[in-house]
């Protein structure tokens, strides 16, 4: 394995050891502050109210820095979790606060503390969380610019591989329990290389049209551009504060970062330079909104964005002939109809019922399948026996006409990021995991009708296939009694057909090979492992010790879009 002459590294490895001695440090600090507030505090919870007196404002601090800043950051500006401000807060009810910090939020990593904290404590949490962060964090283009470190290839540095292995047969796997990412040759299922990341990475790197750079996103909003064939760090910057995912143009030539903090889309060139910001604002400028997502919808030339919080779709064409946009209605002067907009890196609005929080394409990318997380609480599932979440909308939304079209008979809370589409009596279907309940909804996409509704041991987050096997498999790993199942299921019958375990573990996030042959598997522990498994045999080949592989991805798959994985 070759040693990699990347600085950054080094630096991010400094910098995880030195957050790690200051978390250790503040935890310490406020223990035995905090644990003797804790005998102070009246077990009675009041009604929650957003202002808190000092001393509250302490015990909070401390309940904060101990339990929550390692994951929401120690000014709650988000890293591992999301950001813990009022303006990322704004539609979450108090009620549903409470919960979340007492329960746990499904589909997340986050944690239920009713074992741990006391009814006032939890109280006090979901107040201090609605406080304002003084000073409150800015992130403006000044420091989006003053972030960014490049380091240019030497001038005879050649454009070709240290290793020998098929470049569009490699995986990149992101190892989220030390944070680090090993490339492996999916032939020889070797590692070739293993680097340190950014913290915290997230939403599935994204690849450059030849296979050669990668882009990874971190939650903390740093962006890294990696060269796989000479192994090195190229660019980074800091997009945000909290950052969702990122994307990568069909033609190489943008990047896009999507940021819960600041409410925002930053677009970079290839390099990593900034070129614009986008506010994520209404078209009067007075509603404001996370952005959920955003996803390149390469034969339409543009990107497509999801919003958390305002109830419209956007498309940014990179097309240079983009026809002109023309905001508001009709006849609108107040509205600026008679204006046109440059189409060129402008946003072309899609208004909607409500918004969406997760979406999925349709193969011609004239439609986006869309789903709405819900807001109130529901009955306890039927599955694990915990309080989930009422029924979520889907629809789906022609990008063309700007308008829903259908309504996507889906309940629970349909991962539609997740979804895989293949062909099936004549049709094509979407098949897509749901995180609350335990089947797979199969709908037409013609009919945009429900065709079936496949059992699994219980609610799952990810589903894989391939082009050249006859299986689709699925995890369920959202489930506390069978997170260590994978279903296999025949896309021809739409019936499972066989499954695998890891007794005790979590067993999730398939990838294929780029033939098809091979599906690999994730040990999602600290002490974890790719499981290497026969496609066919479903029979298990080979195991590589990882350190909590939460996600793999194959260049080929990626970038020639297969149908049978996530874009």
């Amino acid at each position: 394995m070759p040693d990699i002459p990347a600085p950054p590294q080094r630096r991010w490895r400094a910098w995880l050891a030195d957050a790690a001695r200051a978390t250790l440090v503040a935890g310490l600090c406020w223990m035995g502050w905090d644990l003797a507030m804790a005998q102070q505090v009246s077990t009675s919870a009041t009604t929650s109210s957003a202002s808190i007196n000092t001393s509250t404002a302490t015990s909070a601090a401390s309940l904060f820095a101990t339990h929550c800043a390692s994951c929401h950051g120690a000014q709650r500006t988000g890293s591992m979790g999301p950001a813990l401000l009022p303006e990322s807060l704004a539609r979450l009810p108090a009620t549903e606060a409470l919960r979340v910090i007492a329960q746990g939020r499904t589909a997340t990593q986050m944690p239920g503390f009713a074992g741990t904290l006391s009814p006032a404590e939890i109280q006090t949490l979901s107040a201090y969380i609605r406080t304002p962060v003084v000073p409150a964090p800015r992130w403006t283009d000044d420091d989006i610019r003053a972030s960014r470190e490049f380091h240019p290839a030497p001038p005879d540095e050649p454009a070709t591989p240290l290793w020998q292995a098929d470049p569009m047969n490699l995986f990149v796997v992101v190892e989220g329990g030390d944070h680090h990412v090993s490339l492996l040759d999916g032939d020889r299922l070797e590692v070739i290389t293993r680097f340190a990341s950014r913290f915290a990475l997230h939403g599935g790197p994204k690849f450059s049209p030849d296979g050669r750079y990668v882009y990874f996103g971190s939650r903390d909003g740093w962006i890294t551009k990696y060269d796989l064939y000479r192994l090195r760090v190229v660019a980074e910057v800091r997009a945000g504060l909290n950052m969702r995912n990122v994307a990568v143009s069909g033609d190489g030539r943008w990047v896009i970062a999507a940021n819960y903090l600041p409410h925002a889309l930053a677009l970079f060139d290839s390099d990593l330079q900034l070129v614009h910001t986008y506010d994520a604002r209404t078209l009067d400028g007075k509603g404001s909104s996370r952005v959920s997502a955003v996803y390149d919808a390469a034969p339409r030339k543009s990107f497509v964005v999801a919003l958390k919080d305002i109830a419209e779709i956007w498309e940014i064409s990179y097309d240079p002939q983009a026809a002109p946009i023309h905001d508001g209605l009709v006849h609108d002067y107040k509205m600026g109809e008679a204006i046109a907009k440059p189409g060129y890196l402008g946003v072309r609005r899609t208004p909607l019922d409500e918004p969406l929080d997760d979406f999925f394409f349709d193969q011609s990318y004239r439609h986006v399948l869309g789903a709405t997380r819900p807001k109130t609480a529901a009955p306890a599932s039927a599955q694990d026996g915990k309080t989930g979440l009422g029924p979520a909308t889907a629809q789906v939304v022609n990008l063309d006409v700007r308008r829903k079209i259908a309504d996507l008979p889906i309940a629970g809370m349909p991962h539609l990021g997740s979804g895989i589409t293949f062909a099936w009596q004549g049709t094509t279907v979407l098949a897509s995991p749901n995180l609350q309940g335990g089947s797979i909804d199969v709908i037409d996409m013609k009919t945009w009708k429900p065709v079936a509704s496949i059992p699994t041991p219980g609610p799952g987050f990810f589903m894989r296939s391939h082009e050249k096997t006859p299986y689709a498999w699925t995890d369920s790993m959202m489930s506390a009694t069978a997170k260590d199942t994978l279903t296999i299921i025949d896309k021809a019958t739409l019936q499972p057909v066989a499954t695998v375990r890891e007794p005790g573990k979590t067993l999730a996030h398939i990838e294929f090979t780029r033939d098809g042959r091979l599906a690999l598997a994730s040990v999602w522990e600290m002490q974890g492992a790719l499981i290497v498994y026969d496609a066919a045999t479903f029979k298990e080949i080979k195991r590589l010790p990882m350190s909590k592989p939460v996600g793999k991805y194959n260049v080929w798959n990626k970038i020639t879009r297969s149908e049978g994985t996530s874009h």
